[in-house]
C-alpha cells in the first residue's frame, strides 16, 4: 500500500482529497500538513512517502517555495501538484514541473466538485503514476533546464547532422508523443533541434485546457527551434514545431499544396484529450515519404494504436522510444515496445541527436 502525504491550507480540501485517496486499497494517506513549512519538517526528519499531494497556495512557505528548498536539500520526493490555481497560473505548473513535480491535477474550486467520479478516477490514475515512476529519472527531470544557445554538444549535434545530408533525401515530418514527465523531457529534446531541421515537428503532450501555450514559451525559450500551441488552420512549415492544445484531438491534414493542423471534438480516447493516435492517424494520408515517430515518457499506451494504424496504411516509419531507465514512467513506450513497433530505443539525452540524423537538416 503507498503512504501519501497530503499539503493543502484548506481542512476541508484536506479531508476530500484523504477520503478519495483513502478509498482506493492502492493508498493510505499517512500524514497532512497545512502549509509547505510543516511539509519541509516532515520531509527533512525522514518522513518517508511513496508520494506527495502538494497544493500551490498556502501561507508561511508555498508550493513553489517548498519544491525550491527540497531542491536545495537534495530532498526528492516524488510530488504531484494539486491545486485550484493551476488553471489560471499555467507558467506557475510548469515552473514546478521544472523544480521537481512529476505531474499534476487541475482540482476543482469546490470541494464538492472533487467528488465528481471522473475527476477522482484521473486524480487516482495520476497519482498512481507518480508514486510508481522512476526516481532516477525523476531526479534527473528536476534538474535546472538550460538553454542551448551556448552549448558545444549542440553545436556538435547540428554539425554532425550537415554532414548527413545525403542520407535524408525526401519529405519527412516529426511526430512525438509524451504524457507523465513529458514537460521536462521535451526539455531535454525540443530546445537540442537546430532551426533548421529538414521537418516540421507535431506534439502531443497530454495536459488540460489552459496548460499548453505556457509550456510552447518555455520551449522555444531555451533553444533556437519556434515552437507554438498549434492552431486550426497553422500550416506546418520545416524547423518548427506544434504542440496540440488540450481539450481536442490534433489531426494533420492535407490543404492544397500544404499540410495545416485541423482539430476534432470526439470522446476522450485512451483516457486523454488530446489522443496522440489521431495524430498518427491523421498522417496515413498524407504525402510525407517517411515519418519519424517518437514515443516518450507516460502512463498508459497511447501512441501505440495510432502507429500501428498508420504503418498498416503502407507508410513508411521509423519509431525512436525512449529507453525504460530514462523515463519517469515507463508506460507509452513500453506498449509500443511491446507492440513490435519501436525500430529504436534511445536514452533521453540522444533523442535530438537521433532525430536528426533521421530528418537531417536543411
Amino acid at each position: 500500500m503507498k503512504k501519501v502525504l497530503v499539503v493543502d491550507d484548506s481542512a476541508l480540501m484536506r479531508r476530500v482529497l484523504c477520503d478519495i485517496i483513502n478509498s482506493d486499497t492502492r493508498f493510505r494517506v499517512v500524514n497532512i500538513a497545512g502549509n509547505g513549512l510543516e511539509a519541509l519538517n516532515l520531509l527533512t526528519k525522514g518522513g518517508q512517502y511513496d508520494a506527495v499531494v502538494l497544493d500551490v497556495n498556502m501561507p508561511q512557505m508555498n508550493g513553489i517555495e517548498l519544491l525550491k528548498e527540497l531542491r536545495k536539500k537534495n530532498i526528492r520526493p516524488k510530488i504531484m501538484m494539486a491545486s485550484t490555481d493551476t488553471m489560471e497560473g499555467a507558467q506557475v505548473t510548469i515552473e514546478c514541473l521544472e523544480l521537481g513535480a512529476i505531474d499534476f491535477v487541475h482540482k476543482p474550486s469546490s470541494a464538492m466538485d472533487c467528488r465528481d467520479e471522473e475527476f477522482k478516477k484521473h486524480f487516482l490514475d495520476t497519482l498512481f503514476a507518480v508514486s510508481e515512476s522512476n526516481t532516477a529519472a525523476a531526479a534527473a527531470a528536476a534538474e535546472p533546464a538550460k538553454s542551448v544557445f551556448e552549448d558545444e554538444a549542440f553545436k556538435k549535434l547540428a554539425s554532425l547532422a550537415s554532414r548527413h545530408k545525403q542520407v535524408t533525401a525526401g519529405s519527412k515530418i516529426v511526430a512525438i508523443a509524451s504524457s507523465t514527465g513529458g514537460p521536462k523531457a521535451l526539455q531535454s529534446v525540443i530546445p537540442k533541434l537546430p532551426a533548421n531541421l529538414n521537418a516540421p515537428i507535431v506534439m502531443v503532450q497530454h495536459m488540460p485546457v489552459g496548460f499548453t501555450a505556457s509550456l510552447a514559451e518555455r520551449l522555444t525559450s531555451l533553444g533556437e527551434l519556434k515552437v507554438k500551441e498549434a492552431a486550426e488552420g497553422d500550416k506546418l512549415q520545416k524547423g518548427h514545431a506544434y504542440l496540440s492544445k488540450g481539450g481536442a484531438h490534433m489531426n494533420i491534414v492535407k490543404t492544397g499544396a500544404d499540410y495545416t493542423i485541423h482539430y476534432t471534438d470526439e470522446p476522450n480516447r485512451e483516457g486523454v484529450k488530446p489522443c496522440a493516435n489521431y495524430m498518427y492517424e491523421s498522417l496515413a494520408n498524407s504525402g510525407f515519404d517517411e515519418i519519424c515517430c517518437v514515443v516518450m515518457t507516460g502512463m498508459g499506451a497511447d501512441g501505440t494504436e495510432g502507429i500501428k494504424n498508420l504503418k498498416n496504411s503502407g507508410k513508411k516509419l521509423h519509431v525512436i522510444t525512449q529507453s525504460e531507465d530514462t523515463c519517469v514512467v515507463y508506460g507509452m513506450p513500453k506498449a509500443a515496445v511491446n507492440a513490435g513497433l519501436s525500430n529504436q530505443v534511445a536514452a533521453l539525452d540522444q533523442i535530438a541527436q537521433e532525430i536528426i540524423l533521421n530528418v537531417g537538416v536543411s
